[in-house]
């Protein structure tokens, strides 16, 4: 019998447990930002968020938050092409845990297009995906940041007070709103280095039928 698997199932399971621990630590050793639990829990939760909030089913907002809690697994292999292997590693989890066959191609379809130099919004879910791990841009995930001034990456996260995706149901929109301490990383520099998740961003809402806004330090810039 096929089965409703739930984000608790996914967070409760040993193999994406040791997983995502090992794809952390290994992205921490050649100095990427957070990439773990942190992050997964995260992206799951504004994944769910933005769907539910647009009036999609309540199944459509779960299967985000799954594809948002898995969609870096595949870091425990490697950072290259991760997209890709996160969704096969993915597959194989949510078929052992017999869930619905279509659920799962929705679901792995989803994380393999969340990377912005090759991704695309090809289902809602994905859309869902795409905004809420875009949108996690903070200074806890800065494992050092005594490198800030050696890295833009880091500069720019560390610099980010406040990371917030509101999403109006009724005027069609989807707003990233952060707070940036500029004494840290100008506005420019997040530009500089997110320019291409930005535009997905927009590919994304436009596919769930909104229109994606950045504000910066209460500035409107997109």
């Amino acid at each position: 019998m096929k089965k409703n698997v739930t984000l608790e199932d996914i967070k409760a399971s040993p193999e994406v447990v040791a997983y995502l621990k090992k794809a952390d630590e290994h992205m921490a050793a050649v100095g990427y930002t957070e990439h773990g639990q942190r992050h997964a829990s995260l992206t799951a939760n504004i994944a769910y968020n933005i769907i539910e909030r647009l009036g999609f089913p309540k199944r459509d907002a779960e299967l985000a938050a799954i594809a948002g809690y898995l969609h870096d697994i595949g870091n425990v292999i490697g950072r290259y092409d991760h997209g890709e292997v996160s969704a096969m590693i993915a597959h194989s989890i949510l078929k052992e845990m017999r869930m619905e066959p279509l659920e799962v191609a929705t679901i792995v379809g989803a994380i393999g297009n969340h990377e912005e130099e090759k991704g695309d919004p090809v289902s809602i879910i994905a859309a869902g995906l795409i905004l809420a791990d875009k949108s996690d841009v903070h200074r806890s995930r800065v494992r050092n940041p005594n490198m800030i001034m050696f890295d833009i990456h880091d500069r720019v996260n560390y610099a980010a007070k406040k990371s917030f995706v509101r999403v109006e149901e009724g005027d069609k929109t989807i707003t990233l709103e952060l707070t940036i301490d500029t004494d840290i990383s100008k506005v420019m520099e997040y530009f500089e280095i997110f320019l291409s998740r930005m535009i997905m961003c927009q590919r994304a809402a436009k596919f769930l039928g909104c229109n994606f806004r950045l504000v910066i330090n209460d500035v409107r810039l997109l």
